[in-house]
């Protein structure tokens, strides 16, 4: 049924990424996101049979008894999916909950909603795909209504928002899978490769204009190098433009959901007032053709008192700090109540991982950044008010929507020792 799926999505290859850059305003990521959600399908038709045979049987401790172990799917998933990754975010949950045999509520953001008419016939167009799945457009108010009638719902988007699912699927007593907000760190110690750093970290920061929650929002820099990383950065970052008036440029698309404008005004103004200076990029949101962008924008002069180094800004913002010791960096980057992701540059592997392990994270990606966004292999936990529930990511992110029942069978005729005497 998968493999059929993905045919029928090919054929609705073009019509997918209109309707995204319609959204969007950016083609890059949506050409990224189409091939992405083509390639989870293949990834999960290649692994799943294996993942899903039977278990084998196996001997108790207590001698006498056998352990078998079957898998009962949940039946139905809500899903209810954001705004900044329309069709991978959606899939994501889509695809492991079908393999695993469960039918599927699926809303997408009402922000973009466009990508839900061509996914829609791709799914009309295979009959068993269509007597599972049911993508409904709608707000909040749907979504909310959505999570009593469910067996199992997974959410992704704000802290607010999650913890409002979360509390209403206690109210169902249903599992909640919680992929909720970031305000990511890196770390970048003396010794580093700053020309890697710099690069790997402008694009951890601005790709999709910083709207994910895995971008890097704040970098913490050993004061021996921070004028040099600072320097670097900065060169770097100029030259990255926006894809205006043409998608198709490469550049930073504008911010998606208008409401999400008001945010980073705030962040951006408060960091200003505050004593912070743009080295380059955006003093404030730019408008150009109806829509809201900004620039990629490295800050430094700030601290812990400025909301851009502390809540989720979600926007293309670089705001750089120095540290003298690691302790300090480590304390800072943990300072947070988010615990996303992360990432560290050392002179070598094993020592980023030293201070990695110190992090408070789910991933941290050692000299490189914002690996997630392209790595399924890594199991991983949200740490604090990221998320809540199993793991999205590797084969666990399977077995989120299957519960184990075991059998435990009785391999002999004896009377079992705690039985009454006769």
């Amino acid at each position: 049924m998968l493999a059929a799926w993905k045919s029928a999505l090919l054929v609705e290859r073009d019509e997918m990424i209109c309707a995204l850059v319609a959204d969007t305003g950016r083609t890059r990521e949506s050409v990224l996101e189409f091939d992405a959600t083509i390639g989870a399908i293949d990834r999960w038709c290649r692994i799943g049979p294996d993942l899903l045979a039977e278990p084998a049987r196996f001997a108790s401790a207590m001698g006498f008894i056998d352990v078998a172990r079957n898998y009962r799917p949940y039946g139905v998933v809500g899903i209810i999916s954001p705004w900044n990754f329309p069709l991978v975010l959606s899939t994501i949950d889509l695809i492991p909950a079908l393999l695993a045999g469960c039918g599927v509520v699926l809303k997408p953001s009402e922000v973009t909603p466009r990508f839900a008419a061509p996914l829609q016939v791709s799914i009309d167009a295979v009959p068993d795909l269509a007597d599972l799945v049911r993508v409904v457009i709608g707000d909040g108010s749907l979504g909310a209504a959505i999570v009593p009638l469910v067996d199992a719902v997974c959410f992704t988007g704000s802290v607010a928002s999650g913890r409002n699912v979360a509390a209403m699927a206690a109210d169902a007593f249903i599992p909640a899978f919680l992929e909720l907000g970031g305000k990511d760190p890196a770390i970048v110690v003396a010794g580093a490769d700053i020309d890697l750093a710099t690069s790997a970290l402008l694009w951890g920061a601005t790709s999709n204009a910083g709207q994910a929650c895995q971008s890097i929002e704040r970098i913490y820099v050993q004061r021996s190098i921070h004028d040099e990383f600072v320097e670097q950065l900065v060169a770097k970052a100029s030259l990255v433009g926006l894809c205006w008036p043409d998608p198709n440029i490469v550049g930073l698309g504008p911010i998606i959901a208008q409401r999400q404008v008001a945010v980073i005004e705030e962040h951006l103004d408060d960091a200003l007032r505050n004593g912070a200076v743009v080295r380059c990029g955006s003093s404030s949101v730019e408008q150009h053709g109806g829509g809201a962008w900004v620039r990629p924008t490295v800050l430094t002069g700030v601290d812990h008192s400025m909301k851009i180094m502390t809540d989720e800004t979600f926007g293309p913002f670089l705001p750089v700090m120095p540290f003298d010791h690691i302790d300090e960096a480590i304390s800072l980057a943990n300072d947070s109540r988010f615990g996303l992701s992360a990432a560290v540059f050392a002179a070598t592997n094993a020592e980023a991982e030293a201070v990695a392990v110190r992090i408070d994270a789910g991933a941290v990606s050692i000299n490189d950044a914002t690996l997630t966004a392209f790595l399924w292999e890594g199991e991983k936990h949200s740490f604090k008010s990221s998320g809540l529930g199993g793991s999205r990511m590797g084969p666990a992110s399977l077995f989120r929507f299957l519960r184990s029942q075991a059998l435990l069978v009785k391999t002999n005729r004896a009377r079992d020792p705690w039985w009454y005497p006769e």
